[in-house]
């Protein structure tokens, strides 16, 4: 059996957590913390260390996911959890400037560390919204062989086009 190791990456709330809960056969592995604002009020929550997930692909291919935390003051663990994948999936919250820009400065992070295939997943856009999606490209000047893929973490059905979408150019990439 292959395994593959891939990274979920993304801004704070862009949706990675959802995204590997989605589409895990085991219990995910979570390292979610209770945040806090700076005016004090609740946050919600935010993954501190990793997210971990396994989805069987075929008799042949196991793919396992980490998940990795969105802010930039752990990106020591961007590194660890980097070593070894055949490639990640960035996730984008299309609904939050902010999300958009700190993708921006995560691939260009990621592909420094690695030249790994990608996939961008755009979380909270209607598939036949063209505009916000080719905004969202120009946004994070993503090369035209880079697949933008739209996507809704919640489901099932959307996570696995993304990942089969990463597979694809992973395999591509072996030849």
């Amino acid at each position: 059996m292959q395994s593959v190791k891939v990274v979920v990456t993304g801004p704070f709330n862009a949706g990675k957590t959802t995204f590997i809960k989605s589409v895990s056969e085991i219990t995910v592995l979570s390292t979610e913390r209770q945040v806090s604002d700076v005016s004090g009020e609740g946050g919600g929550e935010t993954t501190v260390a990793m997210d971990f997930g396994r989805i069987t692909i075929s008799d042949d291919v196991v793919l396992y996911l980490f998940g990795t935390p969105g802010q930039e003051r752990f990106s020591f663990m961007w590194e660890t959890l980097s070593e070894g994948m055949l490639g990640f999936v960035l996730m984008v919250d299309v609904t939050s400037e902010e999300s958009v820009s700190d993708a921006a400065s995560m691939i260009k992070f990621f592909t420094g560390m690695s030249d790994v295939p990608f996939v961008v997943a755009a979380n909270k856009v209607d598939p036949s919204n063209d505009a916000i999606l080719s905004s969202i490209r120009a946004a994070l000047e993503l090369a035209d062989d880079v697949p933008l893929l739209p996507c809704n973490a919640c489901d099932k059905d959307s996570v696995k086009a993304v990942l089969l979408g990463l597979l694809y150019r992973i395999l591509d990439s072996m030849r």
